[in-house]
């Protein structure tokens, strides 16, 4: 059973721009499944499944993709998504992204567990890597880049 109702979540993230679990709950219930707010909350923890902007102010649900190419470097596509420019200096590198989402791209770079990297500050929709060194800087702003061009 539980295994059917992540299937049809999924599924239901993909097809339709879900803002809300109540609207999530909703799309459940009329597909046969009866949930609890508790219950979607645990399967969206578990699944991965994360908030991304869909304009104007809005947020949507959107699958765990993962974007694979760069060795090194795994973002899911929301966080991906979320960057919008990147530049680097000496052992720093400053990634832009789109009002609001810094926080969450910077906790993605800090769970990849990268050795290169020491940490993240994030504002609203800068962040600062600090990296070990400058070499460090320039492959990880590289392949940042490269992740960008293909989406």
């Amino acid at each position: 059973m539980k295994k059917n109702r992540q299937e049809k979540l999924l599924e239901l993230i993909s097809r339709y721009e879900i803002e809300t679990q109540d609207e999530l709950i909703e799309k459940l219930r009329e597909n046969g499944f009866e949930v609890t707010q508790a219950t979607v909350s645990r399967d969206i923890r578990e699944l991965k499944i994360a908030k991304m902007t869909a304009g104007k102010g809005k947020y949507r649900y959107v699958l765990p993709h993962r974007t694979e190419g760069v060795p090194g470097i795994k973002f899911s596509a929301a966080l991906t998504d979320s960057i919008v420019r990147v530049d680097n200096a000496e052992n720093l590198v400053v990634l832009k992204t789109d009002p609001g989402l810094a926080t969450a791209v910077a906790v993605g770079i800090d769970h990849m567990n990268l050795h290169q990297i020491l940490g993240c500050v994030a504002g609203d929709d800068t962040i600062l890597v600090v990296t070990r060194d400058a070499e460090c800087a320039a492959a990880f702003a590289a392949q940042v880049r490269e992740l960008l061009r293909n989406i």
